[in-house]
């Protein structure tokens, strides 16, 4: 008996100790103003906003639930952050890679966007200016009537976006621009320290990058160099010719174009016309899809490719002669079918 009354007891005691504790605990319910998050890539470099979106709900915003003059989240809950994988510039200014808290400073003509080294504070309430990385100037645009806090990024390049916030009546837009040329090798000079660098394809990629974006070729030809000596081949040789010509070495160029042709596949020959079709050279296109053709003469793609330059040229007799021929060889019906429209359509006009 006593025994058991000691067992109660302790059950008793226990439920007397974590009542507290289970009262205390919060149940999960959904938020006034929901988590977000927008992401854009540019280049190799991704940007993110994590923020959380309030609603106008028929307040006055500007100037009375976000005072003019008073450091704002940027946000509700939690402060807005914006992340960076790479370094970018804001307004002129320098953000190196990383995660960062923002602030604004609303005023009724001008804002300051203030990109903070605390990322993870409860909205603004601990902000202290010693911790500012950069602060940004902006100027609020009049716009759309939007209920909730809304980020997105606009205007995306190769190399530029716009970070934009959009609440009530008001627009602002951040400028960020990258390097992303230099990102881009820097990041090609890692990844031929891993795998890609025991193959021909990785460096040959890799100096192929600088050619086509006009950066780095110095470096580009050391590269592809070591492409040709692993496999030497149509592809590495052209890419060479490039560079080459980059340097105005056209002489040594055209030797290894010739080199490459006699080396290449039908698919590399017919890829080679395409690209000095598209770039405007369409009689050296036309040699080219002749020459696959006394190479290839049972393909009935070469003869397809050689109609098209023919078209692009004008000549549109012996463009319906070769697309002709290409459709009494192919056997693929979606391929016959186009070669069908392309030939009516030749023969409308």
């Amino acid at each position: 008996m006593y025994s058991y009354l000691k067992i109660y007891s302790f059950i008793f005691l226990l439920g007397l100790v974590l009542t507290p504790l289970y009262a205390q605990q919060n149940l999960t319910t959904p938020r006034t103003s929901p988590y977000a998050q927008v992401i854009q890539t540019i280049g190799l470099t991704d940007l993110t906003v994590i923020y959380h979106r309030p609603g106008v709900n028929g307040r006055t915003i500007w100037g009375g639930l976000v005072p003019y003059g008073e450091v704002w989240r940027a946000g509700a809950n939690e402060n807005t952050t914006f992340e960076t994988t790479d370094p970018v510039s804001i307004g002129g200014k320098i953000l190196e890679s990383g995660r960062y808290g923002v602030h604004i400073l609303p005023a009724e003509k001008e804002w300051t966007v203030i990109f903070s080294d605390v990322d993870f504070a409860w909205g603004s309430f601990s902000y202290d200016e010693k911790e500012d990385i950069i602060r940004v100037k902006v100027k609020p645009e009049t716009a759309a009537f939007k209920e909730r806090l809304q980020y997105y990024f606009d205007n995306p390049t190769t190399d530029a976006v716009d970070a934009v916030l959009h609440w009530e009546k008001i627009k602002v837009r951040l400028p960020i621009t990258l390097d992303t040329k230099t990102i881009v090798v820097q990041e090609i000079r890692n990844q031929l320290r891993s795998l890609p660098r025991f193959f021909w394809q990785g460096w040959n990629q890799a100096a192929n990058y600088c050619l086509q974006n006009d950066v780095n070729l110095e470096e580009a030809m050391t590269w592809v160099d070591r492409s040709i000596t692993m496999n030497r081949n149509f592809n590495n040789l052209r890419v060479k010719a490039g560079l080459l010509e980059k340097a105005g070495q056209n002489s040594e160029a055209e030797k290894l174009i010739a080199e490459g042709i006699e080396l290449s596949t039908e698919n590399e020959l017919n890829a080679y016309g395409y690209q000095l079709l598209f770039g405007g050279d369409v009689g050296k296109a036309i040699e080219i899809f002749k020459l696959n053709i006394e190479r290839n003469p049972d393909s009935w793609n070469v003869y397809d490719s050689l109609g098209e330059a023919y078209a692009t040229k004008g000549e549109k007799k012996l463009a319906i002669e070769y697309y002709s021929k290409a459709y009494d060889m192919v056997q693929d019906e979606t391929q016959k079918k186009r070669i069908e429209g392309v030939l009516a359509n030749l023969k409308a006009k």
